[in-house]
């Protein structure tokens, strides 16, 4: 029986080793396995990559849940101590409290003019004098008529003296028959014309007496007097100088009290209604922003002023895109003269203010009313508080909060929550 070997058989497998004849003796080595230095390597990568994880979970972890500080968290402010006031803001005009124009009431050349601006005159002091010479020819010319008109009414009540003899006597012959009708009734017409003239006489004697008081009081005014005590704010006219006031007055100078000054506030539609009169103000000027002026409101003037600077109309107010103003009145003391006429003040009404009062910014209060207290031990109290006297800036507490604790005011920067434990 013959045996036929396949291929496989008759040729070895390619890279096999191929048996010797005689295998009896011979020892065979084991399976094939993985390196064990290469399985090492992998173990520690994988170790070392798992503690790389786990650190970096931890570390995210740290950095989530730690609570930062919350100084670092939150803008604070301490509750203090402070007077504060509510005030409505304003600008005015100085101007003296009494003022006067003087000006002249003839015509003629301006011969003295005996003050200068700044001098200080009292009612009564002559400042100016005007040419009078035509003023006293005039009253030498009416004095003379006049004396003229007493003489002719002399007269004629002399001749109606004899004319009234004379009517007695005819009417004594009348009755008699020795006169004739006529003849009374002549002499009768001749005493009724003297009396209608001596009448006429007197008219004209009064006219000429009116006049005279004129020229004479014209001539006065040729030396023009103070109306008032004050100072010579300003001097419109020199010396030399020819005046016609027959058709206008001429100014010549102004006298002002400077001892108590008037400030003219204007005050928006917006502001007005929270004045009242009486109220306490006080204001500071341009040149001396550190030195406050202490006054009270005197008058609020009831009808808007207009842009123009004329006289304010009760029955409308300004166009439409004016701001519409009101003028208010306080009067100052300005014994040092420091304040001049024609300075701006910025005026401040106080509507509203408290002495020695828990202040707290306003931008640690919400919606509520209610204040976010930052204590000690990190924790944050919510409270309610009691709001006084409030301004733009600040806010007056009367409870809820006491000096010292610190208030919350905002978050200095962005970041995770503080794990803080929060206290109604």
């Amino acid at each position: 029986m013959s045996i036929t070997k396949t291929s496989s058989e008759r040729m070895p497998t390619m890279n096999a080793p191929v048996p010797p004849d005689d295998v009896d003796g011979l020892a065979l080595p084991p399976a094939w396995t993985a390196p064990a230095r290469r399985a090492r390597g992998s173990r520690r990568l994988v170790l070392g990559l798992s503690a790389a994880g786990l650190a970096a979970l931890g570390t995210l972890a740290v950095m989530g849940f730690r609570a930062p500080s919350p100084d670092s968290l939150y803008e604070t402010v301490a509750v203090t101590r402070q007077d504060i006031e509510s005030t409505v803001a304003a600008t005015g005009k100085i101007q003296p409290y009494a003022s006067v124009d003087v000006g002249a009431q003839v015509t003629g050349q301006l011969k003295h003019l005996r003050v200068a601006v700044g001098d200080k005159v009292t009612a009564g002091r002559v400042v100016a004098e005007i040419d009078a010479e035509v003023q006293s020819a005039k009253v030498e010319g009416i004095e003379a008529d006049l004396a003229r008109l007493t003489a002719e009414l002399a007269e004629q009540e002399a001749g109606l003296v004899f004319a009234e003899r004379n009517v007695e006597r005819h009417l004594t012959l009348s009755q008699t028959s020795a006169v004739s009708k006529l003849a009374f009734e002549t002499t009768t017409r001749d005493r009724d014309i003297l009396i209608a003239r001596i009448d006429a006489s007197k008219a004209r004697i009064r006219q000429m007496q009116a006049d005279l008081r004129a020229q004479k009081t014209a001539l006065r005014f040729a030396r023009i007097t103070a109306p008032m005590g004050g100072t010579v704010v300003s001097v419109d006219a020199k010396e030399g100088q020819t005046l016609n006031a027959n058709y206008d007055t001429p100014l010549l100078l102004q006298i002002a009290d400077l001892d108590t000054m008037t400030v003219w506030t204007d005050v928006s539609e917006a502001d007005v209604v929270k004045l009242r009169e009486g109220m306490p103000l006080w204001f500071t000027t341009l040149g001396r922003p550190d030195r406050k002026w202490h006054a009270t409101l005197r008058q609020i003037q009831p009808a808007p002023r207009r842009p123009d600077n004329k006289k304010a109309e009760t029955k409308t107010t300004p166009q439409s895109g004016n701001v519409v103003l009101y003028t208010a009145l306080f009067d100052v003391p300005n014994a040092d003269g420091s304040l001049r006429a024609g300075m701006t003040a910025q005026v401040f009404f106080v509507t509203a203010a408290a002495q020695n009062a828990l202040v707290v910014p306003v931008a640690s209060l919400n919606d509520k009313g209610e204040v976010r207290v930052l204590r000690e031990d990190g924790t944050i109290a919510v409270r309610k508080v009691e709001i006084g006297t409030r301004t733009r800036f600040v806010v007056g507490i009367t409870s809820g909060v006491t000096d010292g604790e610190r208030v919350i005011t905002g978050l200095k920067s962005a970041g995770p929550p503080a794990k803080l434990r929060v206290e109604s």
